[in-house]
């Protein structure tokens, strides 16, 4: 039975959920009106879409936080992440209709007043509290891990843009990557592969003969921002391997049927 994936302490979680929010709050504050007109690498999506999503996945939590507490047994991080692609249609239509009534003073307005209810909303609550998603019940903590994921996936989306520049936060970066490792380790149960993304964590996964001692003979090593891309859908497999930023070895060692997660 594979073992049940470590929570990471709740305050640790909210500040670097806070933390990363806020950098990419203080990035939008500085970017031209034009920039809001540019396009970014998510199909469909001008940054003014994207800032638009900001916003909603900020104040997911308040919102959520304000409803009464589920009864449902909660869903596990895995099993919301894995869930994300299924709405991905319904939200790109939400935030274009929404960024088509919205100047870029008022994105920023909104992402900020967004941010304060974040913190406030945090501040008030139990890490235990089980809330409504839009794929199920989930404790709070997991719904902050989300969050975490959202703000430094969309941090690199935004970088992508010519001239933006942003930095993830590094505890953010941590939990993201443990996050995606561990989604990995659900969608592709097993002891077959090594997944290796220095210095952050190792895991072992997909479905075979079990490594037990010495060298594993099935190999994937990565950097965190280039496994959160592959992860999310933004790099493909077989050009991370091409251009050296993935790293396998083995006759296993191809993930690429399990990728995206995201």
């Amino acid at each position: 039975m594979p073992v049940a994936p470590r929570r990471p302490l709740f305050a640790d979680v909210a500040s670097a959920c806070v933390r990363q929010w806020t950098a990419l709050a203080d990035c939008v504050d500085e970017l031209p009106d034009d920039v809001f007109l540019e396009p970014t690498r998510l199909r469909g999506w001008r940054v003014s879409e994207l800032v638009v999503h900001f916003a909603a996945c900020v104040n997911a939590v308040s919102v959520r936080l304000a409803e009464p507490a589920p009864t449902a047994r909660p869903m596990s991080l895995g099993a919301y992440l894995t869930a994300v692609p299924t709405a991905s249609d319904v939200i790109a239509q939400r935030e274009i209709d929404a960024a088509e009534r919205q100047n870029p003073p008022q994105l920023k307005e909104n992402l900020r007043a967004a941010l304060k209810n974040l913190s406030n909303s945090i501040a008030a609550a139990s890490h235990d509290r089980v809330i409504n998603t839009r794929f199920g019940a989930m404790r709070l903590d997991d719904f902050l891990v989300t969050r975490c994921v959202e703000g430094v996936v969309h941090g690199l989306d935004l970088a992508q843009v010519p001239g933006v520049v942003t930095v993830s936060d590094l505890d953010a970066l941590r939990i993201t990557t443990r996050a995606l490792l561990d989604t990995m380790v659900e969608k592709a149960p097993g002891r077959s592969v090594e997944l290796r993304v220095p210095p952050i964590a190792a895991v072992q996964c997909v479905e075979g003969p079990r490594h037990t001692r010495g060298t594993p003979p099935n190999v994937v090593e990565t950097d965190p921002s280039t496994w959160i891309e592959l992860a999310a859908g933004r790099v493909r497999w077989a050009d991370a391997v091409a251009d050296g930023r993935v790293r396998a070895s083995g006759e296993r060692s191809d993930l690429r049927a399990f990728l995206p997660l995201l």
